[in-house]
């Protein structure tokens, strides 16, 4: 399945009051790179194994698979993963047009870090910019959750 999405970073917490739902996530990743990850991911009390392709567009879009495992076949993945996990709380936030933004506040060693993503069925689909939105990162490997687990959002230097 072709995943196609744009990245934002977020400007304030008006999110939250808009949000219709949310999880804690933790994921790690059994192999990463050259735009290629194995993510294993519990999403409260779901399990996700996820393989994801490298981008042909400059981060717009990838190629992903994604199947539901079992928390404890999660759990016994998590003894795979490479270093550094990632510990995050993903609100859903609906907007007018149909779209919804997915906004995660990152924990640990991201702390302070906050991304909006939202998925489109084309890369010229219009969507609704909600105003907790601040600038685009789309395509800036720096907010990959792959490189934040490598290089924290806490080591960044200003």
């Amino acid at each position: 399945m072709l995943e196609i999405e744009r990245k934002f970073l977020v400007r304030d917490d008006s999110y939250k009051r808009l949000a219709k739902r949310s999880y804690h996530i933790k994921q790690g990743y059994i192999c990463s790179g050259h735009g290629h990850t194995v993510r294993v991911r519990l999403r409260d009390e779901q399990g996700f194994l996820t393989i994801k392709g490298p981008s042909l567009d400059g981060g717009l879009s990838r190629y992903e698979f994604e199947k539901e495992i079992t928390v404890e076949e999660a759990g016994q993945l998590f003894h795979l993963c490479q270093p550094g996990i990632i510990d995050k709380r993903r609100f859903l936030v609906p907007v007018a047009d149909g779209h919804t933004f997915e906004v995660d506040e990152f924990y640990g060693d991201n702390e302070g870090l906050v991304i909006a993503e939202v998925e489109l069925s084309d890369p010229d689909e219009s969507y609704d910019r909600p105003s907790f939105l601040g600038e685009e990162v789309t395509g800036d490997h720096r907010y990959y959750n792959s490189h934040l687990r490598v290089n924290p959002y806490k080591q960044w230097s200003e």
